[in-house]
């Protein structure tokens, strides 16, 4: 509340000092969150598979996995076409066509294979900016598949490799401490994320494009509000349980439009409110980050072709629905080697063969989209590990039924236990 008042007063009064400082405030946090990210799976998913002795039925929790994420993908992909299908979004819009463009970066079906092979042990990734300057970055497939790897060595190593397993779960335990210390910076990070959304964003912005934003949000809300509490009924759990124990990584997601930046409070809620088990959750939860996006992979590229499709005045056949559908549960672990919904848009156009000048005329509401894109992404993410684990009975569900702490992040001990 206090950071949308704040970014309010910014955007109202157009106090610049204001909204910088707000910018500030939330990218700084989000940027703690991503450098956080790189040990927290590294380590986690080592010490997973080293435990996996301890974990019956590892290979099926993975299956279970998997098949959960393609089921609720499915389901999410059919509302977003029925809802376009209802609602003509490209029909009822009053954006230019002189908008049109095509993205500098598309999506591949051979970037899956791509992203799977580590260019370095780190899985890092350097980029030059204009000004000359390099940026690194990480790819988070890519660290899981080094992570796995050692994890399966380390199992075939034997007792050797103990000293090893024993240094990387005592450096696991400290990096968990700072992810607490960093967690407990949430209120300030949300204030500032917050702030500065609204700051950014007006309806002047989305007014040209309201009935399709409308629909990305409706979409989405069914899923999060209908399809995943009728999940959760199926599997006897609550709803209202579930929902009050992923918040934080929920409203994190919302104004962080970040699921890798949120991952490790989403691994943080699952196991410690939602009662997942750590070690099957530290493989579930970063692998749901780089491929289970029922909101950028699901809900929006299915709503998007249709906009794309009616703008452009390109009949759509059965086939083409069937094949968006398709896209959208198989095309996002394609492109977990890429980010950005605008990558799974133009992977979806280019199967369709719609032009992809058509992502330009999106790219202006793209953020405001993304928020809730993201919010429905990683409820998804902490939704399947959840239910999986209830079916596999390694649920522990008086944590999950147990009270809410009044302090949503915890303490350190429960977050390195």
């Amino acid at each position: 509340m206090v950071g949308a008042l704040l970014g309010w007063v910014a955007r109202t009064w157009s106090v610049d000092g204001l909204a910088t400082t707000l910018d500030v405030i939330g990218s700084s946090f989000v940027s703690l969150l991503r450098t956080i990210v790189v040990p927290l799976v590294f380590l986690a998913i080592v010490v997973s598979v080293a435990r996996l002795r301890e974990v019956t039925n590892a290979a099926r929790l993975a299956g279970q996995t998997l098949l959960w994420f393609a089921i609720t993908a499915a389901v999410a992909v059919g509302i977003g076409i029925t809802i376009g299908l209802l609602t003509d979004p490209g029909l009822r819009t009053s954006v230019d066509r002189s908008a049109a463009a095509a993205p500098g970066t598309t999506g591949s079906w051979t970037d899956f294979l791509q992203g799977i092979v580590p260019s370095n042990i780190l899985g890092l990734e350097g980029s030059t900016g204009d000004d000359g300057s390099v940026n690194l970055g990480f790819n988070v497939l890519q660290i899981v598949v080094v992570a796995l790897l050692i994890g399966v060595a380390v199992l075939k190593t034997g007792q050797k490799a103990e000293p090893f397993v024993a240094f990387s779960e005592s450096f696991l335990a400290v990096v968990q401490t700072v992810l607490w210390w960093i967690i407990r910076l949430s209120p300030l990070g949300t204030l500032g994320l917050i702030g500065n959304a609204v700051a950014s964003y007006g309806w002047d912005l989305l007014a040209p494009l309201a009935v399709f934003t409308i629909d990305v949000y409706v979409g989405c809300a069914i899923v999060l509000l209908v399809v995943y509490p009728v999940v959760l009924r199926l599997h006897g759990l609550s709803p209202r349980k579930f929902f009050s124990g992923a918040w934080p990584a929920l409203q994190l997601a919302f104004v962080s439009r970040s699921s890798v930046g949120t991952m490790p409070v989403t691994q943080y809620v699952t196991t410690r409110n939602l009662g997942v088990p750590r070690e099957y959750a530290s493989f579930a939860v970063p692998l749901g980050a780089t491929t289970k996006m029922d909101g950028c992979a699901a809900i929006y590229p299915a709503l998007a072709a249709i906009f794309v499709a009616q703008f452009f005045g390109v009949d759509l056949s059965l086939t083409d629905y069937l094949l968006i559908a398709f896209v959208s549960v198989v095309g996002s672990a394609a492109t977990a080697g890429l980010t950005g919904a605008v990558v799974m848009l133009t992977l979806t156009l280019s199967t369709l063969g719609l032009p992809l000048e058509g992502v330009g005329l999106l790219l202006a509401i793209d953020p405001v989209l993304d928020m809730m894109r993201t919010m429905t992404n990683v409820a998804g993410q902490a939704l399947v590990p959840t239910i999986v684990a209830k079916r596999e009975g390694i649920l522990d569900e008086s944590v999950y039924d147990g009270d809410r702490a009044s302090d949503p992040v915890g303490d350190p001990a429960l977050v390195a236990a």
